[in-house]
């Protein structure tokens, strides 16, 4: 037993068995009230996949199930675990059980045919009902076994023929899968990834979007997978639509700084939304992916991000069953309300054009250490105050606008406001992604002339930590603001979606 150091894996505060790690959120007990519980404990795994041998040939079904055993055999001490601490529910990553890099033809041996949960269905009392299935078994008992909801990610495959215009020529369909299996072990949900990334050649788009949601004695579920969060459907859809309470959401997410940083990104997404997120991602240090939480409406609960180990990591936190009806629900934030009221500040610094993530912002540098800024964009206008404990000459800061369709690794439309550290003191370099700051910021506030109603704040500090809720807060009139304590700012941005601007989505037949 030993103790996890806190700066190096930035949970709240942690805890080391012989086999996990466990960041623990001061979990309070669960409480049972007219038939429902008001609060719950949830673990999310971020997960060290062990990978299977890069092979043009397909391997045997024998040969695909004893490598996801193997990775099964570790989910199992986890979800064994996380139902010993208490945990109602348990999310693990994206890929988590056969890895990544196939091939239409390798993967198929790890695939099996998942059905409509409308079947009623309890692998693990019914192996055979509907074929093969060892890894639905296997899923279910682990869930049955343990009386935990069981969430994990697997392929699956559906049979088609000519009559099928869209059929494949090898007849069938392939799809990145999401399975639940309640506590009883019975498949519950079945979700098919519906913006596949461009890598996943493996699998098919699915037609249309799914909605899936399940209720339990805990709150509303919806789920989706890694790159879908990036979209309106499913994810926006589930939150605003179908008013669930928590966010399932499976991912392999490779870090890209300054802005799509996993904790960063998914936290503010939670905070955005105001909806709980229970986010797992896979543990690969050489692909840059780690970085999973726990997030509610309000608070991000407790995290994890760490390039320096390559062992898996359990969370787990107390969320609020159904968070809209608390007290301290986030209020409504109109995020243009204060932005356009204001009258832009004049500089006789010249904006300067930098890339960030292939998109061309507008740049101001800030001079001085104390100043009022405002860079534009076509219809963006980012506002800017602040004061920093000492401007240091080492380090070149700058607020950035970008008002545009993003189209590399997918087609979308960003409204962005950010300040950010600059890679080196040349501005050529800024936008260029940096892990480290030692300028601190005794005061911010960020703000932006919005054109659309979804915009996810974030306020990240050296070392890719996350600030505390205690040193920032959002105004309901759009202002991104921290003060008190002087803060290593690496990153603060409100990043919008415009979704009604995002180019039609490619044909979903591949």
């Amino acid at each position: 037993m030993g103790l996890v150091e806190n700066r190096k894996r930035h949970s709240i505060s942690a805890m080391v068995t012989s086999c996990f790690p466990i960041c623990v959120m001061a979990l309070a007990a669960c409480v049972l009230h007219a038939g429902a519980i008001d609060t719950f404990i949830a673990a999310v795994y971020e997960h060290a996949v062990i990978l299977p041998n890069r092979t043009e040939t397909p391997v045997s079904q024998d040969d695909a199930l004893m490598l996801m055993n193997k990775n099964l055999d570790i989910l199992e001490k986890a979800i064994k675990l996380a139902a010993e601490k208490g945990a109602k529910i348990i999310v693990t990553p994206e890929d988590g059980i056969y890895g990544w890099a196939f091939t239409r033809e390798t993967i198929y041996p790890y695939l099996e045919d998942i059905p409509d949960p409308q079947v009623n269905w309890i692998p693990c009392t019914e192996p055979s009902r509907f074929g093969r299935a060892p890894v639905q078994t296997r899923l279910s008992c682990l869930a049955r076994k343990n009386s935990i909801y069981v969430v994990a990610n697997m392929g699956d495959k559906k049979e088609c023929d000519a009559n099928d215009s869209k059929c494949p020529p090898d007849g069938r369909y392939q799809y990145n899968t999401d399975v639940v299996f309640d506590s009883e072990g019975k498949l519950v949900a079945r979700y098919h990834k519906y913006n596949l990334f461009l890598t996943e050649v493996q699998f098919n788009f699915p037609e249309d979007p799914s909605y899936v949601t399940f209720d339990t004695p805990f709150g509303k579920f919806g789920i989706f997978t890694c790159f879908d969060i990036l979209y309106y459907d499913p994810a926006v859809v589930l939150v605003d639509k179908f008013q669930v309470d928590s966010i399932l959401f499976l991912t392999g997410w490779m870090n890209t700084l300054p802005l799509l940083s996993a904790v960063p990104f998914h936290s503010s997404w939670a905070r955005g939304m105001r909806i709980n997120v229970l986010a797992a991602n896979l543990h690969n240090t050489s692909m840059h992916m780690t970085g999973s939480g726990i997030y509610a409406p309000e608070a991000v609960k407790v995290y994890y991000y760490d390039m320096e180990t390559e062992s898996g990591q359990l969370l787990l936190s107390e969320l609020k069953s159904r968070p809209r009806i608390s007290s301290n629900y986030p209020t409504v934030v109109d995020w243009s309300a204060y932005a356009k009221s204001v009258k832009p500040s004049i500089s006789d610094q010249p904006s300067f054009p930098g890339i960030l993530f292939f998109d061309e912002f507008t740049f101001i540098e800030l001079t001085k250490d104390v100043g009022n800024y405002t860079v534009c964009q076509k219809d963006l206008c980012c506002h800017l105050s602040y004061k920093m404990s000492e401007k240091r000459t080492d380090e070149v800061y700058v607020l950035g606008a970008f008002d545009g369709l993003h189209t590399v690794e997918g087609g979308y439309y960003l409204q962005i406001c950010t300040l950010l550290k600059c890679q080196t003191t040349d501005l050529k370099t800024c936008g260029t992604p940096i892990g480290s700051a030692f300028t601190k910021f005794e005061a911010l506030s960020l703000s932006g002339t919005f054109h659309t109603s979804y915009v996810f704040p974030q306020l990240t500090l050296s070392g890719t930590q996350l600030a505390s809720e205690q040193h920032y807060e959002v105004l309901s009139d759009g202002r991104l603001e921290s003060s008190g304590v002087p803060l290593p700012v690496l990153v603060m941005a409100l990043c919008g979606r415009v979704y009604e601007k995002d180019p039609p989505p490619l044909t979903r037949t591949g």
